[in-house]
């Protein structure tokens, strides 16, 4: 039995230089191509009007039954002033719950006018329990726990997005 060594040709030091060079812009492309679990194809913003004053949050939006469907699952964490917009057209009575979802949340539901008509605070991470929007509801905003109560959100107060402004 005889054994054949085989030449491994190792790239010169320009080829080196060249595939190092494209391989930056080639990872870029693909970290925007295909987002990750935990990042947003698009953030927009989206203000909520309170009694203390406007609060701002950029905002992924949920249109179609897959997005829904995900939402924050899998996520290990969410930045304060971030969230994500849930888009129930028509509208309809929502049920939400935390399967698969680990940090707490708070889920604001939004009435076709844009107002605020219900908060569901610091919900249980991982949870089955259905989470009821308590009446008709165009739109679901899911932020961190505790920020309903830090920023002095409360039912009747008015959302200002895009999505809301088609139904006033």
């Amino acid at each position: 039995m005889t054994f054949s060594a085989v030449a491994v040709r190792r790239p010169t030091f320009s080829r080196r230089l060249v595939l190092r060079a494209l391989a930056v812009p080639l990872a870029m492309f693909v970290l925007a191509a295909f987002p990750t679990a935990g990042s947003a194809a698009e953030l927009q913003p989206l203000e909520i009007v309170t009694r203390s004053g406007v609060k701002m949050f950029s905002v992924e939006i949920a249109q179609t039954d897959e997005e829904r469907e995900k939402g924050l699952m899998y996520r290990k964490e969410l930045a304060d002033g971030r969230g994500m917009l849930f888009d129930f057209s028509p509208v309809q009575t929502v049920s939400m719950w935390m399967k698969n979802t680990f940090i707490s949340l708070d889920m604001i539901f939004i009435g076709a006018d844009g107002r605020v008509i219900r908060i569901a605070e610091n919900t249980e991470p991982q949870s089955t329990r259905i989470i009821s929007s308590g009446g008709p509801a165009k739109a679901v905003l899911e932020v961190i726990a505790g920020t309903a109560r830090k920023q002095g959100i409360a039912p009747g107060d008015q959302v200002v997005h895009p999505l809301l402004e088609k139904h006033r």
